[in-house]
C-alpha cells in the first residue's frame, strides 16, 4: 500500500509541475498497485474509499493521455525534465523508455563529447537500452568530437562498440566533427531528445564497490535541463 501511495504523490506533483507524460506513468504504475492490493483488503469501508481514490486517478490518467496524444497529433508535445545536483533516479532506462517503442528504426546522436573512455561507455548503455526495447531498431548514427589525445583509442572502442551491435543486426556509423555543439537525440518516430549535457550527465561513482557503479539509477547526476519534443 504505501509504495502505491507514494507513487500516486509522486504522480499529483508532477502533474502540478506540468510534467504529463512522467504524470501519466505514474498514475497507471500506482493504479496497477492500488489494483494489486484491492482484493486482498476485508475492511469495506477501506476498500470503498480507495475504489473512490481508483476512478478519480483513472480519469486523470485517461485525461493526460487525451492531452499527450492531441499535442502530439498537433505537433505541440514538449516537456521539460530538471535534473538536480546530485539527483538519482535518472538511468536513461528511467527517462527515455516511454520514447522507444515498436516503430523505431533509425536514431542520430549527436553529442561532441563522446570521446573519453566513461563517454564512450554512457554511449555503450544507451545503445544496450535502445536494443532492448526498440525490437526493429535498424541503424544508429553518431556525430561527436575527436580526442585529439587519445584518437586512435577513441575510434578503437566505437569500432568494438559498431561490431557489437552488427550481432544483434544493428548498424552503427559514426562521424567527426570539429564544429559540432549542439547535442541532440533524434527517434525516427517522431521524438527529438535535447540534453544540456549531452549523455554525460553522470558523476563518477564514489568507488569501484560501491552502489551506482553499475546501477545507473543509483549514480548522482550533475544538474542538467532535458527537453523533449515530437515532430509527428
Amino acid at each position: 500500500m504505501e509504495s502505491a501511495t507514494q507513487m500516486l504523490k509522486r504522480a499529483v506533483e508532477l502533474d502540478s509541475n506540468k510534467k504529463y507524460s512522467e504524470a501519466k506513468v505514474c498514475y497507471e504504475e500506482g493504479l496497477e498497485m492500488l489494483l494489486k492490493i484491492l482484493p486482498a483488503l476485508t475492511e469495506e469501508a477501506l476498500k470503498n474509499q480507495i475504489r473512490i481514490k481508483v476512478s478519480a486517478y483513472m480519469k486523470r490518467a485517461e485525461e493526460l493521455k487525451d492531452f499527450i496524444a492531441k499535442n502530439k497529433s498537433d505537433g505541440k508535445f514538449h516537456e521539460r525534465i530538471e535534473i538536480k545536483d546530485n539527483q538519482r533516479g535518472c538511468s536513461y532506462c528511467n527517462l527515455f523508455s516511454k520514447y522507444i517503442d515498436a516503430n523505431l528504426t533509425s536514431v542520430f546522436i549527436n553529442d561532441a563529447y563522446i570521446r573519453s573512455h566513461h563517454q564512450i561507455l554512457n554511449l555503450l548503455r544507451f545503445c544496450e537500452l535502445l536494443v532492448k526495447k526498440a525490437k526493429n531498431l535498424k541503424s544508429i548514427k553518431v556525430l561527436t568530437g575527436q580526442d585529439e589525445n587519445n584518437c586512435v583509442e577513441q575510434r578503437e572502442k566505437l569500432e568494438e562498440l559498431s561490431a557489437s551491435l552488427k550481432a544483434y543486426g544493428v548498424t552503427m556509423a559514426v562521424e567527426f566533427s570539429s564544429t559540432i555543439h549542439d547535442r541532440e537525440i533524434g527517434f525516427d518516430n517522431g521524438w527529438i531528445i535535447k540534453i544540456g549535457r549531452g549523455l554525460d550527465y553522470f558523476k563518477a561513482p564514489k568507488g569501484r564497490i560501491s552502489l551506482g557503479f553499475c546501477d545507473m539509477d543509483l549514480r548522482e547526476c550533475h544538474e542538467t535541463i532535458i527537453d523533449v519534443y515530437n515532430t509527428n
